[in-house]
């Protein structure tokens, strides 16, 4: 069975004293920050802060937050004389094991569902959950 992979891009704000060095705060994200000696290491770096903020959350048995739009953060003051960027994050691994459900739907309705997602390189499974998700938003 094929492993469908969710991504969420989390907003993020870069601010340097010195234009070389930046540090990184994930507004959604209260106390995951990082820094780097570049941009682009500040950007990596902070992905692997997101990953390791979201694991701590679900371990502690809360939810992976919704990641917000970056228009809805730049009213901030703290924010001001940031430099926006989104990170790209996997959290596959963060929605939990698999499980095997049985559901009922009408049979023109599944085959559609079956067509559709074969069309689009996905499995049943990956496209009821993905409609799911979507639905959930």
């Amino acid at each position: 069975m094929e492993i469908e992979r969710l991504t969420m891009r989390f907003p993020v704000v870069l601010h340097t004293d010195d234009g070389v060095r930046y540090g990184v705060t994930v507004p959604d994200l209260p106390g995951c920050f990082s820094a780097g000696d570049t941009f682009d290491e500040a950007l990596d770096s902070v992905a692997e802060a997101i990953d390791l903020h979201l694991e701590g959350l679900v371990e502690e048995g809360s939810e992976v937050p919704v990641a917000g739009a970056i228009a809805e953060h730049r009213a901030n003051p703290e924010y001001a004389a940031g430099v926006w960027a989104v990170v790209e994050v996997d959290v596959t691994r963060f929605d939990g094991k698999a499980e095997k459900i049985n559901i009922t739907l009408p049979r023109r309705l599944l085959a559609r569902i079956d067509e559709y997602a074969r069309a689009h390189g996905s499995t049943r499974s990956g496209f009821l959950a993905d409609a799911a998700r979507a639905a959930m938003r």
